[in-house]
């Protein structure tokens, strides 16, 4: 935990990182908590779309995740350039490296591996977003590290081919059939936690989708006063992704909880898309009047998901508002809960925002 880098930081990089951390643990929960309140038929279309898809398909929830993984490659770029000076030795960067991925690690065992349980029945071992973002953020490291700009490329592909192989050949894509499945069962057995979700054939597409966002990120900062360039070139890589994916899924159907080679290039498609808007919103005509608050949860991102996910502040409203309950009724009431949670979470942010404490991994 620290101050700030002195280096110049893109603003669009944090707007939109804080824009999907904002709607994961502000915007979503309370929009839920309130519409299953008001119980309103016209809103379920809406609350749909908030929740993630049962298996096939693509809701726009399920963009969230994704996102999240895209943003992390975005700033490899500018977080590896002090490392990579011609001449320079990269120990420094592996320290750095190893030391992030053993960290969002652990703090995916804190989040949704039990590890606060204390008990072995309890404990999954590679279970969560956080770990997801390691594994890619490692398999995208080495690849931007160790291969040249077209290589790169074609290791991005690799890794689409070498996930779909054994995938379509089994040609199951059940919960229980997929090839994806069965590798989570050898390898990680009891601690594999939801078996609705693949973690360790997945992580190559985990690593597709962070790779994705580092070709965004290394658009924009080789040229960060090119906004219309830059936005054009965003915007035709995005459509490309999408159409791509949505062929793909013609043989391998979008599905989340797999991490499916189409489910990677469809949502790597909209992140891109998101990223051109952005870019040449934020960084292009400086719109950033009303959304410069995102930076809040932007430049805290992990500290905002692992705070959000671990402590429950409920309790804290819940003894100076139980005199409202009587006049809201409790389904509303769960509403006021909900959104005073998500208010001292958002409060304790922006303090460390304004102190300029950033939780570094």
């Amino acid at each position: 935990m620290g101050a700030t880098s002195a280096h110049p930081r893109l603003a669009s990089l944090d707007i939109l990182r804080g824009l999907d951390l904002f709607v994961l643990l502000f915007f979503q929960p309370v929009l839920v908590a309130v519409g299953r309140a008001a119980d309103l038929p016209w809103l379920n279309a809406i609350l749909y779309q908030f929740d993630h898809e049962v298996w096939q398909g693509f809701r726009l929830w399920d963009i969230v995740m994704p996102l999240f993984l895209f943003m992390v490659g975005a700033s490899m770029p500018f977080s590896f350039a002090k490392y990579t000076r011609p001449g320079q030795s990269y120990r420094p960067l592996y320290k750095k490296i190893l030391r992030r991925v053993l960290l969002l690690f652990l703090l995916g065992m804190i989040v949704q591996g039990n590890l606060l349980a204390f008990s072995p029945d309890r404990f999954y071992v590679y279970n969560n977003t956080l770990q997801a973002i390691a594994a890619g953020y490692l398999i995208a490291a080495m690849i931007l590290l160790h291969l040249n700009r077209s290589m790169q490329v074609a290791a991005t592909v690799a890794l689409l081919v070498i996930y779909t192989l054994p995938m379509a050949i089994r040609g199951d894509y059940s919960p229980e059939g997929n090839f994806a499945y069965t590798v989570d069962l050898v390898v990680l057995g009891p601690l594999r936690g939801d078996l609705t979700y693949t973690w360790v054939w997945s992580s190559l597409t985990f690593g597709v989708t962070v790779m994705m966002g580092a070709f965004a990120g290394r658009i924009i900062k080789e040229s960060p006063t090119s906004y219309r360039r830059n936005t054009l070139l965003l915007a035709v890589i995005g459509v490309a992704a999408v159409v791509a994916g949505l062929i793909a899924a013609t043989g391998v159907p979008i599905i989340k909880r797999l991490w499916t080679s189409s489910m990677a290039l469809y949502s790597g498609g909209i992140c891109f898309l998101l990223m051109a808007l952005t870019h040449y919103l934020v960084d292009g005509l400086g719109l950033t009047r009303g959304v410069s608050w995102l930076k809040i949860y932007g430049m805290n991102a992990i500290a905002a998901y692992v705070i959000g996910e671990v402590v429950n502040f409920r309790s804290v409203v819940a003894s100076v508002t139980y005199g409202v309950e009587p006049f809201v009724g409790p389904q509303y009431y769960e509403a006021v809960l909900t959104l005073g949670n998500s208010a001292i979470l958002l409060a304790i942010l922006a303090l460390m925002y304004r102190h300029k404490y950033f939780l570094k991994v």
